[in-house]
């Protein structure tokens, strides 16, 4: 952008026109916090009001008048409670921006020459209503983002203000004219790169300061269909996109928040690490989930070996797990022997198993018990050719015997179990015939045996389990049945005959041998079903397997997407196997697309040493251009026999270069030798694995045996470039 030659034309010291400007700022800052002061008091009015209509007494009053009273009053409360809470958290750089526009009309309509626009994170007007800070989602607050020296849209100068609470601590300026006008000064080298040099902390800052005219365009693209932004490493994809939620549920609270928004990421640590981000944004109503914890009940960051991954995404699993939710359950009996109506019942293995088919056909398993035993009974009255056929059907449907029976044939179906009966060789055998090879057997049957070992399931694990919980439905809570007198007498006087040959003694599961603290653990909670949001956020939308994007999709039958992704960071091996499942989630849906091609986050020196790493085997990687120079390049180390050493002497040299966070991103390999550091330095070293750095960046890093990361890691070389660009300023790679 153009800049002015000189802070200020005249022999005035740089510091006094610096400290005049901050304190004009600063004037406007205290007048807006002391309008936020009257905001707020008048929200804790609204809520008093409400509260005190609650407790007027209505005697003699219609019930319908009380009952809108009290709406009245909840509708009050909630509004002023929001409102509060939205003020409450506004303090932290509620300011941040100010822009300096031409009026073309000012002769014609005898208004100013320039006009003046506060730039903010919530709006907030004085008492004559006039504005004193746009909210930054606001249509007049776009040429802060979208002015450029080649399209101004009128605005002459650009200022972004850095606050410390309530204080102007700085200002930087972009000049959008060749010239500035005498009386206006332009501060500062430019904000982005300001922001860019500024040490990381560890949680991700919101970029609503310095946000650029590309980034801006993804921002308020149309709330309906597909938006996917693309971009390599350090692009700004993700906060983009999560500056993007929050322009939705400005535009379109009704339908957004009421809705919901669903953002979903690689791990719990990039969960965490942007959780500040939309709050610090005055929206705090969007749900966050890892892709391990989408699955109400289920939560896991444990990754799979990269072949136990790849079969467990693949779209032969529906087949699998399909033919698995449709056997017959552990332990149920094969043979139905009952005396009903006075007539003695048999059905065999065959007959039940037409019956189950036929049912499954039109229910699914939780949701068919009834008619399991219609079917039964109905099958049951024309093998002893009962005459009366409603007689027959009602003493079927109440007897005790057929309860006990069906409790055990049909009983309703945890998702989690069904998955673990595939531990068991032969139910895997019959389930993947035809589907799998022996080696994805294996892979798969070692990968389950882990979750029994361990007492958890893997990432990978959670789409198999929604699978299953969308084939077999919602887990119904068993009736109270009161038993008739004549069901207890006719169980009474056939007991001998009923015997514990008639098959409803079960016989244990192999699953049950499973201890019992383990199965606490892997079945705890309740399984829901998926609930239907209103907009799906995907980052890293690369990595998602076929089943991961059939899992997202239920959540998105009616929802409008943005879709964040690099193909060159991809840890799942086969996009083309992908590409179907992504495109059934967004449906016919009108679709557009956003490309980042600047690299914010790495220096330059940095981003080209990963560069060159992935160009060897990604020769088409969307490779960004890095806009900043440190004048310092990545060491390449040896790493010797002692990992802890090599690890302790790159962290020595890194922590004296950089103020912020360094990371040591390490194969499992390495892991337990490497624990120690995590936490160092007064808690500025952190130990990270290669898939959970993903989203994720620190002020410097030391990349620990990128060979070996290849090598465990489900996207090989791919998932080393993830762990060679997470770096802002300072690299050191132990080979």
């Amino acid at each position: 952008m153009t800049k002015a030659p000189d802070l200020q034309r005249s022999s005035t010291p740089v510091e006094e026109v610096l400290a005049r400007e901050l304190a004009a700022e600063q004037r406007h800052v205290d007048r807006v916090y002391s309008e936020l002061d009257k905001a707020s008091a008048r929200a804790r009015s609204v809520a008093a009001e409400g509260m005190a209509r609650g407790r007027t007494e209505r005697t003699g009053e219609a019930r319908d008048e009380e009952m809108t009273g009290l709406f009245e009053r909840d509708a009050l409360v909630f509004h002023a409670a929001r409102r509060q809470h939205a003020l409450d958290t506004q303090h932290e750089g509620l300011v941040f921006g100010r822009l300096d526009l031409d009026n073309p009309v000012a002769d014609v309509d005898r208004l100013p020459e320039r006009e003046v626009r506060y730039i903010g994170r919530l709006g907030i007007r004085d008492d004559e209503y006039e504005p004193l800070v746009i909210d930054w989602r606001a249509p007049a607050a776009a040429p802060f983002y979208r002015a450029t020296p080649v399209e101004p849209m009128g605005v002459l100068r650009r200022r972004v203000l850095r606050c410390r609470g309530p204080v102007v601590i700085g200002a930087e300026d972009d000049l959008m004219v060749p010239e500035a006008p005498e009386d206006l000064v332009v501060l500062g080298d430019g904000a982005l790169m300001a922001a860019l040099t500024r040490s990381r902390g560890p949680q991700m800052r919101d970029i609503v300061a310095t946000i650029q005219r590309h980034q801006d365009e993804a921002i308020r693209a149309p709330a309906r269909g597909v938006t996917e932004i693309t971009g390599g490493p350090g692009t700004g994809k993700t906060v983009v996109a999560l500056h993007r939620a929050a322009y939705l549920l400005y535009a379109d609270r009704r339908r957004y928040e009421s809705g919901g928004i669903l953002v979903v990421g690689p791990s719990a640590a990039y969960t965490a690490y942007i959780e500040r981000v939309l709050p610090s944004l005055g929206e705090d109503s969007v749900a966050m989930r890892a892709l391990g914890d989408v699955v109400d009940a289920v939560s896991t960051d444990r990754y799979d070996t990269p072949a136990a991954a790849a079969v467990k995404g693949s779209l032969r699993m529906r087949e699998v797990l399909a033919r698995a939710a449709r056997d017959l359950p552990p332990g149920a009996p094969e043979e139905f022997r009952a005396f009903v109506a006075g007539y003695a019942v048999r059905l065999d293995a065959a007959v039940l198993q037409r019956v189950r088919t036929h049912v499954l056909r039109q229910h699914p398993h939780n949701l068919g018990m009834d008619a399991a035993r219609r079917t039964l009974a109905e099958v049951a009255q024309r093998s002893v050719g009962h005459p009366d056929r409603e007689d027959f059907l009602h003493r079927f449907a109440d007897h005790l015997d057929v309860e006990r029976f069906l409790a055990a044939w049909w009983p309703q179906l945890d998702p989690r179990e069904v998955l673990l009966w595939l531990a068991d060789s032969e139910r895997l055998k019959a389930a993947s015939a035809g589907l799998l090879d022996a080696g994805e057997v294996q892979a798969l049957r070692r990968s389950l045996e882990v979750a029994v070992e361990t007492g958890s399931w893997s990432i990978a694990d959670v789409a198999l389990i929604d699978e299953l919980a969308a084939r077999l439905g919602p887990v119904q809570e068993p009736p109270e049945q009161d038993r008739g007198f004549l069901e207890i007498e006719e169980l009474d006087t056939f007991m001998e005959w009923r015997g514990s040959s008639q098959g409803v003694e079960a016989v244990e599961p192999a699953y049950e041998t499973i201890p019992q603290d383990t199965r606490e653990r892997l079945l705890v909670g309740r399984v829901g079903m998926a609930s239907d949001y209103a907009h799906v956020l995907v980052d890293e939308a690369q990595d998602l397997s076929p089943m991961q994007w059939r899992m997202l999709g239920r959540r998105g039958r009616r929802a409008s997407w943005t879709v964040v992704g690099d193909a060159a960071q991809s840890s799942w091996p086969l996009a083309s196997e992908a590409a179907p499942a992504r495109a059934a989630a967004f449906g016919s849906q009108e679709y557009r697309l956003f490309h980042m091609s600047t690299n914010y986050r790495n220096a330059r020196e940095i981003f080209d040493y990963a560069a060159e790493v992935i160009r060897r085997d990604v020769p088409d990687a969307d490779i960004p251009d890095a806009v900043r120079e440190t004048g310092v390049h990545p060491r390449v180390e040896p790493l010797g026999d002692d990992a802890s050493r090599s690890v302790g002497s790159a962290l020595g040299w890194l922590l004296e270069q950089v103020d912020g966070t360094v990371a040591v991103i390490t194969p499992h390999r390495y892991a337990a030798q490497l624990a120690g550091w995590d936490g160092a330095a007064d808690g500025r070293v952190r130990l990270v694995a290669p898939m959970s750095a993903k989203g994720l960046e620190w002020d410097a890093t030391v990349v620990v045996d990128p060979a070996e990361i290849a090598r465990e890691s489900p996207g090989g070389i791919r998932t080393v470039y993830v762990a060679l660009t997470r770096a802002a300023h300072r690299m050191t790679v132990l080979t």
